[in-house]
C-alpha cells in the first residue's frame, strides 16, 4: 500500500470510528507492526495542539476529542440525546432488535450506509449495547435490558412479526456469504 503511513492510519481510524488493533493496521496496510508504531508516533505528533488525538488502550488505538475541547463535546452529546432518534436510527434499532448480536458491518450492510454515528448514539443513550465478538475480532451490538423494558417485552420473541422479519434479514445477510467466502479463498 503505497502512501504515507500516518496519513493512512489517521483516515482508517476516522473511518472506524472505533478502536483498532496495531496488528490489524499492520495487516490492512500490509507494513511491518515497528513502521506501524512509528507512523502513530508521528500521527501523536501532527495532532499536537488540535481538537482529536490518538488514543492508546494497550494494543489498540483510537482517535479521540482533547481534554480542551471537553465542554464543546459535552454540550453536543446532550444537544444529540434531546433529539428523536429519527428514520435512521430507527431503522438501525429495528435490525439490532431482530437481528442482534450483529456486527457494525452487517448493519451497515443492511441499511448500505456507515452506522457508526448512529450506533453511538444509541449506546450514549443506553438503547444498544457494544461487546466483544471475540470470534470475528470486532464488537458486536445488541438491545439493552432497558430498551426491553420500555418496550414492554420479556423477550425478543415478543416483538412483532419477530420470526418473519428475523428470517427477511437472515436471507438477506446470508445471500452475501458465498461473495465472502470467495474473497478470502
Amino acid at each position: 500500500m503505497s502512501g504515507n503511513v500516518s496519513r493512512n492510519i489517521e483516515a482508517i481510524l476516522f473511518h472506524r470510528a472505533e478502536s483498532v488493533k496495531i496488528k490489524d493496521l499492520a495487516k490492512i496496510l500490509n507494513v511491518e507492526k515497528e513502521k506501524i508504531e512509528e507512523s502513530l508516533s508521528q500521527l501523536e505528533e501532527n495532532l499536537e495542539g488540535r481538537g482529536v488525538k490518538l488514543l492508546r488502550n494497550n494494543d489498540a488505538v483510537m482517535l479521540g476529542t482533547t481534554p480542551e475541547t471537553a465542554v464543546i463535546i459535552e454540550k453536543l452529546i446532550k444537544d444529540e440525546l434531546d433529539k428523536e432518534l429519527g428514520k435512521a436510527g430507527l431503522e438501525t434499532l429495528s435490525i439490532v432488535l431482530y437481528r442482534g448480536p450483529i456486527s457494525r458491518s452487517e448493519i451497515d450492510y443492511i441499511r448500505g450506509v456507515n452506522s457508526s454515528y448512529i450506533l453511538r448514539n444509541m449506546v450514549m443513550r443506553g438503547l444498544v449495547e457494544r461487546t466483544n465478538d471475540t470470534k470475528k475480532r470486532s464488537f458486536i451490538y445488541r438491545p439493552t435490558f432497558e430498551l426491553l423494558s420500555y418496550l414492554g417485552v420479556t423477550s425478543l420473541s415478543e416483538l412483532p412479526e419477530y420470526e418473519d422479519v428475523q428470517k427477511e434479514l437472515n436471507v438477506l445477510l446470508d445471500k452475501d456469504e458465498p461473495k465472502e467466502k470467495e474473497k478470502e479463498e
